[in-house]
């Protein structure tokens, strides 16, 4: 039962492990990639649950606003962390270990927040939940190092697909188990789900070696080692920026296409406007797309194209401020060019050291996710002094950055 997700591999060692393993080392099959795309999903959902519950639980706990709110900056602010001081850990822990102690964690701290009677012991809930939920992140480079070189760039598609559903399945799961059962409800059932899953990891991941040196690092010595590759990593640095301003153009849309829906001409209700959501999904198939692509060697063809489409999408969705078709479209492009972008900037970073993936994923998802976050923060202040047009003026700007960096980094490669 521990491999009968795996194929074994015989004759050959793995290459993104030390040759000093006793034994050749099992190659990533579909059922583990499977399990691990879902694991990843139950990861990142927790960290969506409160959004759409905010007002039931500023009823339910005698919260005012800026309480409520701060239940999602501590979501955003646990999940910075741990990527900064837990998902290094991966290359000088066995991995697996790493995995299944912070799903199992993750599931401690959900039924925390599930019990909590108050805000802040909800808040400091939050926080450690998502603390722990970059359990996903060390998933997915723990996927990298399974694959097959020939497929990683699909395998890595695969689980980081799990992690956007996981998302988008996140927030509309815990509105309507809350209508089942109040705003607890999605964090009892996701503890549940959360903890049947780290039995399942360590029953199904192979053990892996440490990917660093035979003699771990101190910690302090990993933390710093994680700016050393940011600065001894010319393709580490442009890739992070480039998905930095990716997602912040992204993040845009995110944060204002809920104000637009919910004004005339759309008038739309919550319910419809989470529905619109959901052709986020289709960012899946550019995801996958990219991953068979890059595969192929097309990685860089993917970036640039990805990034033209990003920048495209934004007069689609201006055009889209008074017809829910051309929304529709303009929503449906910036998805698909965005999943696309991360996965060959992904496929791109996991091939240059592999005995710091961890690191590198670590470096990479904080400034991706600052990126994020910088975005979501402009789209507030923009749409209340500019509306749609300015929205689309920041994201089309934003997207515009990331393909005129991509465009100075294939620059600098052929002048080197």
């Amino acid at each position: 039962m521990a491999h009968s997700a795996c194929a074994t591999h015989h004759g050959t060692r793995h290459p993104d492990v030390p040759t000093t393993a006793p034994r050749p080392l099992p190659v990533l099959g579909r059922g583990l990639a499977a399990l691990m795309a879902v694991a990843a999903g139950l990861s990142a959902a927790g960290n969506y649950f409160a959004q759409p519950l905010l007002d039931v639980i500023e009823a339910d706990l005698h919260l005012g606003a800026t309480a409520a709110g701060l239940i999602v900056t501590a979501a955003q602010g646990g999940y910075a962390l741990g990527l900064i001081l837990l998902v290094p850990l991966g290359d000088v822990m066995e991995r697996r270990r790493l995995a299944v102690g912070l799903f199992g964690l993750t599931a401690l701290f959900l039924l925390l927040t599930a019990a909590a009677p108050s805000g802040p012991l909800l808040i400091a809930g939050t926080a450690l939940t998502a603390l722990m939920s970059v359990g996903a992140q060390v998933v997915v480079p723990f996927a990298a190092a399974l694959a097959a070189p020939a497929a990683r760039g699909r395998i890595v598609g695969v689980v980081m697909s799990g992690v956007l559903l996981g998302g988008l399945v996140g927030r509309l799961a815990s509105g309507a188990l809350s209508e089942l059962g109040g705003w607890r409800t999605a964090y009892w059932m996701n503890a549940l789900l959360m903890a049947a899953m780290a039995v399942l990891l360590h029953r199904n991941l192979p053990r892996l070696p440490r990917a660093g040196a035979a003699t771990p690092m101190p910690y302090g010595g990993l933390l710093r080692s994680t700016l050393s590759l940011l600065r001894e990593e010319p393709l580490l640095r442009m890739r992070s920026a480039v998905a930095a301003f990716s997602m912040a153009s992204y993040s845009v849309q995110l944060t204002a296409l809920t104000f637009l829906l919910a004004r005339p001409p759309f008038g739309w209700n919550a319910a419809a406007i989470g529905l619109f959501g959901l052709l986020g999904v289709i960012g899946v198939v550019g995801m996958n797309v990219a991953a068979r692509l890059g595969d192929r060697g097309r990685v860089q063809l993917v970036s640039g194209v990805s990034a033209a489409l990003l920048t495209l999408s934004w007069p689609l969705l201006l055009a889209g401020e008074s017809s829910p078709l051309w929304l529709a479209v303009g929503v449906i492009s910036l998805n698909v060019a965005q999943q696309a972008g991360l996965n060959s900037s992904q496929y791109v970073i996991y091939a240059l050291r592999p005995e710091a993936r961890n690191r590198i994923n670590s470096g990479f998802m904080t400034l991706f996710f600052v990126g994020g976050a910088a975005g979501a923060a402009l789209a507030s202040v923009v749409w209340s002094r500019a509306g749609w047009t300015g929205i689309c003026v920041l994201g089309g700007s934003l997207a515009a950055g990331s393909l005129v960096l991509w465009v100075w980094e294939r620059v600098r490669v052929r002048t080197r």
